[in-house]
C-alpha cells in the first residue's frame, strides 16, 4: 500500500488532538479515501498525554494497530517534546509539524537528532486572533493538511465549511471564525 499516508498526533487531554484526527478523517472521507481514525490514551484527567492516529488511502486498509513508523507526526503541545519521543519511527521523508511561535531552527535540537522536514505553526496566536480563544487544534488540523497534501486543501476547506455551519448552526460567527483559522494556517506554516 504505497498510497496509505499514516499520521501521529501528540497533545494533551482538552487540547483537541483527537478531535482533530476526526475531522482529517471526515475531510478524507469525503473526498473518496478510506480513512482510519482512533485514540490513545489512558484514564488520566485532562491535561494528560494523549496520542491520536489516522490512517488515509486510495485503497481500504487491512492494518488495525496503532501507527509505529508514521509519514507526519503532528504535536499539538510543544511541552511534549521534553517528555515524549515524538519523533519515534517518523519517516525522514515526512516531517513533522509543531505547534509553537519559535522556528523549526530553533526547535531542532529538541527533536532527538532527526534529520527530517520540520514545520511550525503558530497555533495559539492565529486561534486567538480568529475565535477570541486558544484552541489549538483548527490551525493544526490545517497545517497537517497543508504540510501532508493528504486532501485537496480547497475540497478540505469546502468540506470544513459545511462541518461548522452544521455543528455551529446558531453561532455563524464561530463558522467564519474557524474558516479564517484554517486559511490562516495553511498560509502561515513555516518550514
Amino acid at each position: 500500500m504505497n498510497d496509505m499516508i499514516e499520521i501521529r498526533w501528540h497533545g494533551r487531554g482538552g487540547q483537541g488532538a483527537k478531535t482533530a484526527s476526526q475531522l482529517l478523517a471526515d475531510a478524507a472521507f469525503m473526498s473518496g479515501k478510506y480513512v482510519q481514525s482512533f485514540p490513545e490514551y489512558g484514564p488520566e484527567r485532562s491535561g494528560a498525554p494523549i496520542t491520536a492516529y489516522n490512517r488515509i488511502s486510495d485503497e481500504r486498509c487491512p492494518i488495525h494497530s496503532n501507527i509505529y513508523d508514521p509519514d507526519y507526526v503532528a504535536v499539538v503541545d510543544e511541552t511534549l517534546l521534553e517528555s515524549v519521543d515524538v519523533t519515534a519511527g517518523l519517516s525522514e521523508s515526512g516531517a513533522i509539524i509543531i505547534n509553537s511561535a519559535k522556528s523549526p531552527e530553533e526547535l531542532k535540537p529538541l527533536l532527538k537528532g532527526y534529520a527530517g522536514r520540520v514545520c511550525t505553526i503558530d497555533a495559539r496566536a492565529i486561534s486567538l486572533a480568529y475565535l477570541g480563544k486558544y484552541f489549538p487544534n483548527t490551525p493544526m488540523l490545517a497545517a497537517v493538511v497543508e504540510v501532508s497534501k493528504c486532501v485537496d486543501k480547497e475540497q478540505f476547506l469546502k468540506d470544513m465549511e459545511g462541518s461548522y455551519r452544521h455543528k455551529f448552526a446558531k453561532k455563524p460567527q464561530l463558522v467564519e471564525g474557524n474558516l479564517q483559522c484554517l486559511r490562516a494556517a495553511m498560509k502561515e506554516v513555516r518550514g
